[in-house]
C-alpha cells in the first residue's frame, strides 16, 4: 500500500555513511556516501563507479581533457558497514525515547548497534 501522508522514501543509507558495494563492477569496494538522490533512489559513493568525462577547454580547465568522475549507483547495490563487526549489514529501525521525545534510529542487524548519532 502506498504511503498517504509522508511521500518521502525511507532509505537505508545517509550522507556520510561508510557503505560497501554488494553488486556490479565495483563489488566489494567501500566508500563514503557523498550525496543521496532520494527521488531517483541513487547514491554517490566516493571512489566507486568511476567514469571518464570529456571536458571541453574552459576558463576552469584551459587544457580540457579527460576527467575521472564518480557517478551515482542504485541504492539497492550498497549496504552500510557495521561499526562493530566491520562487515556489510542490513538495517532495522528502533523507536527510542529521549527527554520525552520519540525518534526512530537505524540499527545494524548484525550487531544491534545504532548507526545514527
Amino acid at each position: 500500500m502506498p504511503r498517504k501522508y509522508n511521500k518521502q522514501p525511507k532509505l537505508h543509507v545517509r550522507k556520510g555513511d561508510i557503505v560497501e558495494v554488494i553488486s556490479g563492477n565495483d563489488k566489494g569496494k567501500r566508500g563514503k556516501v557523498l550525496m543521496v538522490f532520494p527521488a531517483k533512489e541513487r547514491v554517490l559513493v566516493e571512489g566507486v563507479n568511476i567514469r571518464i568525462k570529456h571536458q571541453k577547454p574552459s576558463q576552469d580547465y584551459p587544457q580540457g581533457g579527460r576527467l575521472e568522475k564518480e557517478m551515482p549507483i542504485h541504492i539497492s547495490n550498497v549496504l552500510p558497514v557495521d561499526p562493530v563487526s566491520d562487515e556489510a549489514t542490513r538495517i532495522g529501525r528502533k523507536l527510542i525515547t529521549e527527554s520525552g521525545k520519540n525518534r526512530w534510529v537505524r540499527v545494524a542487524k548484525v550487531s544491534g548497534e545504532t548507526l545514527d548519532k
